[in-house]
């Protein structure tokens, strides 16, 4: 199904030149928010770097299968049953060692919408603030994206 994400107004606007455009009739739907952004996916790659540097034991992609086996596979297993189910049939019976390996290859943190992918960024931000990892801020404008999602799952 054809989507597009509503940013702003000039999005809004090309919308409904499309929406204008198009062959009646068709039907619209719609939800609040959009996918995991690229910011997050971006900001998740510089915090395993980063992490990597200063634990010095391992490397950024070793860091990220950590944090997804950790922090992500308990988020995706608490919201999805299929992905619970086929994480707890093939993945759950491995050794600690085999997981962190199938995680290489395991998505999960793409599997995620922004709300989880929130989650799963503070978490992660939390637990390196608690082991003196310092991580780079997030920009402004994806903290005040974030905040929404933080509000939205308070209420």
């Amino acid at each position: 199904m054809p989507s597009r994400i509503i940013n702003n107004e000039d999005d809004l606007f090309d919308f409904m030149v499309l929406a204008k455009n198009l062959a009646k009739p068709f039907t619209v739907e719609w939800q609040l928010g959009r996918d995991r952004s690229h910011e997050q996916n971006r900001l998740q790659f510089l915090w395993a770097r980063e992490a990597a540097e200063q634990r010095g034991d391992m490397t950024a992609d070793e860091v990220r299968c950590e944090w997804k086996l950790v922090h992500g596979v308990p988020i995706l297993r608490e919201e999805s049953a299929e992905f619970r189910e086929i994480y707890d049939a093939a993945i759950k019976p491995l050794p600690y060692a085999q997981k962190l390996i199938a995680m290489r290859f395991i998505p999960v943190t793409s599997e995620m919408k922004v709300p989880q992918m929130v989650r799963y960024l503070d978490t992660i931000e939390r637990e390196c603030a608690e082991q003196g990892i310092r991580l780079t801020s997030p920009d402004p404008d994806l903290n005040t994206y974030h905040a929404r999602y933080r509000q939205q799952r308070a209420a």
